[in-house]
């Protein structure tokens, strides 16, 4: 058999059709379907049902996935352990945080990185996704949730605060809320569920049950955009907004906390650019966009 075809297997059963495996493996869905048949025909075993729910695995396709998962992490832990090694300060770096720590934080690395490192590539992902560092998805994450997988590494960036914030304009209108009404008579712009789970029904720790949902949203900037175009309350990290002109903080004395992390696997975190990167962000967090990013000599 030809072993890469394992990844068919694993992104059929990830994905449940052939066009979710190709979008995941980057391929065309016809080169799945026709690597699905050689990879049967060469174990001699029907792996999948197709049925109108989706891929369904065979007996013998429940029995292949752990053999192909184990292939998977060896593959995986290959790549890892040979780049860990890597002296160069060059290639790429994938890296994966939300929109709003991005702009703030890692695009000012970024920038500086590129002075000094212009061989080094960065690929960079803001969503409020968890990529999986285990599987490659990135190499290095800025979150505020600490991992607790074994085989990756983290350093605490740091300690950020939420406030409530409403624009000058949203005050003039409707007046200043009062804490323990559940922002009644009020309009509130808030997280989606999926993003921020049980805490979506409070701003800074106050219930929103009796104020008016404007808008859900799933990205800090446009959390930021909504509540400074006066669509409502919101609650709001104090580093994104305190340089907006348009918004007032409401209840000061009314805050909430939360740690960032930078998170790495660690048989990766030896290798030189992905060292460059990670270090390159943990500067900006320490010292802001002033301290610049010293180029390594190169080898003799």
């Amino acid at each position: 058999m030809d072993w890469d075809d394992a990844r068919i297997l694993l992104a059929i059963y990830r994905g449940g059709t052939l066009r979710a495996a190709a979008a995941l493996l980057h391929v065309d869905q016809a080169t799945v379907g026709r690597r699905l048949r050689a990879l049967e025909e060469a174990l001699h075993a029907r792996l999948f049902l197709h049925t109108p729910r989706g891929y369904v695995p065979t007996r013998a396709g429940e029995l292949a996935l752990p053999a192909a998962e184990a292939m998977e992490k060896a593959a995986d832990q290959l790549e890892r352990l040979t780049q860990g090694t890597d002296e160069r300060v060059s290639g790429t770096v994938r890296v994966t945080t939300s929109d709003t720590i991005a702009r703030a934080f890692v695009m000012p690395a970024i920038q500086r990185l590129r002075e000094a490192h212009p061989d080094l590539r960065l690929v960079l992902t803001a969503s409020t996704h968890l990529s999986n560092l285990t599987r490659r998805e990135a190499d290095i994450a800025v979150r505020n949730v600490r991992p607790d997988n074994p085989d990756l590494i983290s350093r605490r960036l740091g300690r950020r605060e939420l406030g409530v914030y409403a624009s000058k304009h949203y005050l003039k209108q409707h007046g200043e809320p009062r804490r323990g009404t559940a922002f009644e008579g009020h309009t509130v712009v808030v997280y989606q569920r999926a993003v921020f789970g049980a805490r979506a029904d409070t701003l800074c720790g106050e219930p929103f049950g009796n104020a008016r949902v404007a808008l859900e949203v799933n990205s800090g900037l446009m959390m930021l955009e909504a509540a400074s175009r006066g669509l409502g309350v919101a609650e709001l990290s104090t580093y994104l907004a305190q340089d907006s002109s348009s918004l007032v903080r409401i209840w000061p004395d009314c805050a909430e906390f939360y740690d960032l992390w930078l998170v790495m696997h660690g048989d990766l975190h030896r290798t030189a650019r992905v060292r460059a990167v990670a270090d390159a962000i943990v500067d900006v967090f320490e010292h802001g966009e002033e301290k610049p990013v010293a180029a390594r000599p190169k080898k003799a």
